[in-house]
């Protein structure tokens, strides 16, 4: 991250895989009467890497929507909260590395932090695309496994943004990112897209890059997030926790 920093910003988490040092950026903002409950806000900021050539000849995959844009809004979010300097919880901003290969970053996360402290995961993944809902609208995933959700809509009430329940279920999106491996812990973590699924393009090519992406609905997105987020930020609102025996019946 460049720029000047919350105060009280902290960054840690460090893993070696392959022999290559790899990091979980992670900072804090630490909260105020419930400053040992914390909630994160997370996305992942590896991608592929290099690939079979497009067109252009071009084999980089950049992952621009794919999740770029995700850590961006992680940014935006981290800068908005530290200027507002009134969450009652602490809040937790972490950029994980190594999802596509397996979530081995925030693997590594949880099980170096106390996944009894997390009230709640507001993972953001894919929202540089306008949703099938139209702008400022997103899915969350997992829906049914708590009341994350529910909470959400509620907050959003008489505003210009909605929150509905992944409608690309088929998919399994709700298990094909970082916040599987908190819910596995309990914790209400779900994520948050505008993904259309097979109807995103550019997904998984070199072709995703940053002028593909619809800068005015990511914005709205966030916006959204931040409203919705005020009321577990606040303590007047907690997430019902995820039942973990669900995971031992899938698996």
């Amino acid at each position: 991250m460049t720029g000047k920093k919350p105060e009280n910003w902290s960054v840690e988490y460090q893993q070696r895989i392959e022999k290559k040092s790899l990091q979980n950026v992670v900072g804090v903002l630490p909260g105020k009467k419930l400053k040992g409950q914390q909630i994160v806000f997370s996305a992942h900021y590896d991608h592929v890497g290099i690939g079979k050539p497009n067109n252009e000849n071009d084999s980089i995959y950049n992952g621009a929507n794919d999740d770029a844009a995700g850590v961006a809004a992680v940014i935006q979010l981290a800068n908005h909260f530290a200027r507002q300097k009134n969450n009652e919880r602490s809040l937790v901003f972490a950029a994980f590395t190594c999802e596509e290969i397996g979530y081995f970053g925030s693997m590594y996360f949880t099980r170096h932090y106390d996944s009894s402290r997390i009230v709640a995961d507001f993972n953001i993944e894919m929202i540089g695309s306008i949703s099938e809902n139209g702008m400022g609208a997103a899915g969350i995933t997992g829906y049914e496994h708590s009341d994350f959700g529910k909470i959400l809509q509620k907050n959003l009430e008489g505003s210009l943004y909605q929150f509905y329940p992944d409608t690309l279920k088929r998919m399994n999106l709700f298990y094909m990112s970082d916040n599987i491996t908190l819910a596995r812990k309990g914790i209400p973590a779900h994520t948050i897209s505008t993904s259309r699924g097979s109807r995103e393009p550019y997904f998984h090519t070199p072709d995703d890059e940053w002028d593909k992406l619809d800068y005015k609905n990511m914005n709205e997105v966030i916006r959204a997030i931040a409203i919705s987020a005020g009321g577990i930020i606040s303590g007047k609102d907690t997430p019902t926790r995820i039942d973990v025996n669900m995971f031992r019946i899938r698996n």
